[in-house]
């Protein structure tokens, strides 16, 4: 269906965001820091991003500015999937361009249907 960047440090999470991904039918490519989501991003040019806030170097929040504003990536669309559960945390990754927000852990069903909604659009 579509190919799908994770970014995230975490290789917990990875494996369950990538698990639920594949077993609906999504290709995955994985990212461990902002910085890399960055360079994976512009190389691959994913359909979707997941990305976390909490990482190393660049966090998500950042990298979700630098990948909204940029002409080559701007249209990609971008969730975070975030252990920050406060309603501010969820304003202020809207506010740097996401077109979604969930808080770990992830629901399967929610997952997808942010995704489905996101890639149909």
């Amino acid at each position: 269906m579509a190919l799908i960047l994770i970014a995230d440090d975490s290789p917990t999470e990875v494996y369950v965001l990538r698990k639920m991904l594949e077993k609906n039918g999504h290709e995955v490519i994985v990212a461990e820091n902002g910085e890399q989501a960055i360079e994976v991003a512009h190389a691959a040019l994913p359909q979707l991003i997941l990305m976390d806030v909490v990482m190393p170097e660049l966090n998500g929040f950042q990298a979700t500015r630098r990948l909204t504003k940029d002409p080559e990536t701007t249209h990609i669309p971008i969730i975070i999937v975030s252990s920050k559960h406060q309603e501010t945390d969820k304003m202020w990754g809207l506010r740097q361009g996401a077109r979604g927000y969930l808080c770990k852990p992830v629901e399967e069903s929610e997952l997808m249907s942010q995704i489905n909604e996101l890639l149909a659009s």
